[in-house]
This record gives structure tokens, sequence and C-alpha cells, in this order.
């Protein structure tokens, strides 16, 4: 693929050189080549609004994310359809962007508005100005557990509001993260990999910043099953937070309503009224989710029955079905992508 000396000097916002992937001024080649590290999808110049078509894409991959720099020249309609097996966070730092989900089209430029791709949701969208994005891409099976985790429910489809604004909080985090994963790759260089246990930290900054910053359809059920419901009564309050203490302990009852200062049927409908699940699937679901975090950032050595052991799972055969209806896979296999 080729690209002429002087696309590459005009683009001064370009990062991560080093890793490129596309450098061409084939509209054909641009389309194949980029849709081999993303996904395929339709690629058309608008010549007419803006000539001068080239692309460009560097990529450092991690373990299950990326952070990438992509270019277009001109104006293009790029047509993805539905991701499929990933979320695209997609930053402009010169030009403009219109992305069109089946929800609503975000209008998104440098320092204002950033657009959040969801795997389920179809997309188009028209690239102005040259533009340039720094792209953050995360494993949609990543971003799906631990959605589960904080829910109590379990894996499904996560759709995010696509539009974040970069100027309030979780926009100017995130903007903060990319940046600073942009300056970490290029530290690096495309020769020295992230260290698995950096790698884990970034992705559970990400996960967290994303699922607990932006809404999304788990939105309201992390906040039912976090207590972080307005009307939530102070002793359930208490009831919970000592069911997060306590996890790694058996369910004792009368314990946890003494603690509370009601009794154990007022506690079990309460549970059920304001959590929307019992007392015990609430404990297996606290049990879960620390399981499933562990084994996702997992040192090599470390064995799924240690780690469940640790967390107060006794009887592995119904931990090991429990965990693979909540997350859809088994403990072995999420510590394998992990570790």
């Amino acid at each position: 693929m080729t690209m002429g000396a002087g696309v590459a000097i005009g683009d001064r916002t370009a990062r991560l050189a080093a890793f490129n992937r596309v450098s061409t001024d084939d509209v054909d080649a641009a389309a194949e080549a980029v849709g081999r590290i993303f996904c395929p999808h339709e690629l058309t110049p608008v010549r007419a609004a803006a000539p001068g078509f080239y692309a460009l894409h560097n990529c450092a991959a991690f373990d299950g994310f990326s952070v990438n720099y992509v270019a277009y020249g001109g104006s293009v309609s790029i047509d993805p359809g539905c991701l499929d097996s990933f979320f695209l966070l997609q930053i402009p730092l010169r030009g403009s962007a219109r992305t069109a989900t089946a929800a609503c089209e975000v209008e998104s430029s440098p320092g204002a508005v950033a657009s959040l791709l969801s795997p389920t949701l179809p997309t188009q969208m028209t690239w102005d100005g040259d533009c340039g994005q720094l792209i953050l891409l995360l494993d949609r099976r990543l971003v799906e557990q631990r959605a589960a985790a904080l829910s109590g429910k379990p894996v499904g489809a996560v759709e995010f509001a696509p539009a974040i604004d970069l100027k309030q909080a979780c926009g100017r985090e995130l903007l903060s993260r990319a940046a600073y994963l942009v300056d970490l790759a290029e530290h690096l260089g495309p020769g020295r990999p992230l260290a698995p246990v950096a790698a884990a930290e970034w992705r559970e900054i990400l996960l967290g910043t994303l699922l607990h910053g932006q809404r999304h359809s788990r939105s309201q059920a992390m906040q039912v099953f976090e207590g972080r419901a307005e009307t939530l009564p102070q002793r359930l309050r208490r009831a919970r937070d000592c069911l997060h203490a306590h996890a790694a302990e058996p369910l004792d009852l009368a314990q946890l309503a003494e603690v509370t200062g009601i009794g154990i049927r007022a506690l079990q409908v309460g549970f059920r009224r304001h959590f929307g699940t019992s007392i015990s699937q609430m404990l297996l679901d606290i049990r879960l989710a620390a399981l499933n975090a562990r084994l996702s950032c997992a040192q090599p050595g470390q064995h799924v029955t240690d780690i469940a052991y640790e967390l107060g799972f006794t009887h592995l055969s119904r931990m090991a079905s429990a965990y693979g209806r909540k997350f859809g896979e088994t403990p072995s296999a999420t510590l394998r992508r992990g570790s």
C-alpha cells in the first residue's frame, strides 16, 4: 500500500506512527485492510464534498483492548453495520464526524463530543475535514461480563448512550486515559508488550470508567443491585454491606438479622423488593463477581480452585455451573484469557 509523503506530513495529529498498519490512497485497499483490523465495512469517499482521499491506521494492540489512530483524507462515508465483537470509543483530534445509530445521531468534534459504538447497534458514519480520531477498542465479552457482575444479571447485550461529552467528568477521564495509553504505547514501542499485570490493571480502569461513568442499558440494574437507589432503607443498605464484607463466610441469616435490627422475613421481603433478588442469590452474585474479577487479572500459576476457595466457594461443581450461567463460559476459560 502506498501513500504520498505530503499526506503523512500534513497529518500533524497522527499518533502511534511506529504501529502503522494501513497507509494508502487506494479506497478498496483501505476498506480491506482496515476491515481486517476492525470489521468488514463499506467505505465510500464523498469526493464532491472533499477530494484527496487517503487512509491511515496505526494500532497498538493489548490483551482485550487496543488503542488506535485512524484518519481519512477528504470526506468519507463508513458503513460497518453492527460491530459484533467489540465496543469502539472514537475521540476526534481533527475534523469532525457524524455517527448515526439506531437510537440517535452524534455530531463529534475535537474537545467537545466523542462517540461510543456498541456492537449490537447498527452504525453509519461520515468523517469530514480530513478527520483523524483516537480510537479505543474494548472486547465485547469483557464489557458484558463486567456489566453482568455489577448488575447481578446474566451476561447479555450492553448498549451505551453513543454521545460522550468530553467536558463532563466521564468524558474528561476517558480522554485522559486514552491519551495516557497512547503515550505509554509510544514509549514502549512495538517490540515491548505491556506486562500482563499492567494490562489487567488497564482493563479494570477502562471497564470501571465506562460502566460507572456512561449511561447504558444495564445502568439501572447496576444501581438497584449496588443499592444506590434513593429509596433504599438504611437497614437494607447495612445488610447489603455486611454481605459484601463477609462474602467469603457462610451465610448466617440470624446473624444478618441481628446486625441490621430487623427480622429474617422482613430482610427477605426487603431484598426482593429493593434489590430484585434473594439474599442467597445476592451473596452468590457477589462471590461470582469477585471470582470473575480475580480470574480476569490472575497471575501465571494461579488456579481456579484456589481462588474459588478463598472467595467462599465450597462446592466447585455448583460454582462452575453458576459461573457458566452468569458469564457464558467456564472459570478456566476466563483464567486463560486473563493470565
